[in-house]
């Protein structure tokens, strides 16, 4: 079992392990863009964020992206922001993608990055991910009405109080 950053080699394996991992969230008639994305947007998105994947035996098993402020699609509240978290359906209730997101969490965003804290969206009206996100220690911070088929629930976990509050106070003066 592998965790790794995401080549622009992983192109056609990741965009089939989005459009078959999204499409229960499409059944449900929610769309977030990586149940339809293309492989000319994929290639946009691994140029401005780091997209992190757990493979096993070669095969993609679940992949997670962090938005950060300063690329193509930034999050809303200035930090790092996770996104098109997806497991194949294959291998999906195994446990692959809470690895996965524990592994980037603890290694990337708290011992790599440093960060003071992340935050995250979905749709208020999908039936368990504002569940899962809050069991993993997100708590809501805001709402917002993107598209027409659903409402953005947004999230943030704070990974370093003390860095958090100093990054706020710096945040707010500008």
């Amino acid at each position: 079992m592998t965790f790794r950053l995401m080549t622009q080699n992983d192109i056609p394996a990741y965009q089939t392990l989005l459009h078959s991992a999204y499409q229960a969230t499409l059944q449900l008639g929610i769309h977030f863009a990586a149940a339809t994305v293309n492989q000319t947007q994929i290639a946009d998105h691994l140029e401005s964020n780091a997209v992190y994947l757990y493979e096993k035996q070669g095969k993609l098993i679940s992949t997670l992206t962090i938005r950060f402020p300063w690329g193509n699609n930034p999050g809303p509240y200035g930090l790092p922001h996770l996104g098109w978290f997806a497991t194949a359906p294959q291998y999906k209730g195994q446990g692959y993608g809470h690895t996965l997101w524990d592994f980037v969490e603890q290694q990337i965003l708290i011992k790599q990055l440093k960060l003071p804290a992340a935050t995250l969206g979905t749709a208020a009206n999908h039936p368990w991910l504002a569940t899962l996100y809050l069991n993993k220690g997100y708590k809501p911070i805001g709402q917002a009405d993107l598209t027409p088929d659903h409402t953005t629930l947004y999230f943030e976990k704070i990974f370093n109080h003390k860095n958090y509050t100093e990054w706020k106070k710096r945040n707010h003066k500008q």
